[in-house]
């Protein structure tokens, strides 16, 4: 059950309306969580722009969703977890590589990598070793995608957290 109302550009003020209104505009609708998050227009506006930014992110799409499923999997997001799961389908992800993410691998070693590298950064950064980052870039990964990968986790998290936070599962509908 929605612990909190969805807004909407008539609902909700201030920049939040201005947000929902642009993106209504856009896009021609809003899903559940950005029309719940328009409570907070700080939080609206950096998820927004979090997620803009993310969209450039050197590190490939399909292993970013892979990363996406094993954060979402461990954070517990259901209603995220569907949406990477069904991104990473549309990428051509097949039905192993989704399993495996869930349990925070791949059958390609970079991959496992990466994805390794991802929890730590959401269970424990500080544990990241020189070492890791050596053999990420000997798997071909850059700076930049090694970077990027902080961006990936950051974005799960809040996306994750508001949604447990709110209440908002497969098929949860406020009736706003």
């Amino acid at each position: 059950m929605p612990r909190l109302t969805q807004l909407t550009p008539d609902t909700a003020v201030g920049a939040s309306r201005d947000l929902l209104a642009d993106l209504v505009a856009r896009h021609g609708q809003i899903g559940d969580m950005v029309s719940t998050m328009a409570h907070s227009p700080a939080v609206l506006g950096g998820y927004l722009q979090l997620s803009r930014a993310m969209g450039r992110a050197e590190l490939d799409r399909g292993i970013s969703e892979r990363i996406s499923i094993a954060v979402q999997a461990l954070q517990g997001c259901r209603l995220c977890l569907d949406a990477h799961v069904s991104a990473a389908r549309s990428l051509g992800v097949d039905e192993e590589e989704i399993e495996r993410a869930h349990a925070g691998t791949s059958a390609d070693p970079a991959i496992t990598a990466v994805i390794t590298l991802a929890l730590q950064v959401h269970r424990e950064p500080a544990s990241i070793t020189d070492e890791q980052v050596i053999a990420l870039r000997e798997h071909g990964y850059s700076d930049r995608a090694i970077a990027d990968v902080v961006g990936v986790v950051a974005l799960n998290i809040l996306t994750g957290a508001f949604n447990l936070l709110a209440g908002l599962t497969p098929g949860s509908d406020t009736g706003a």
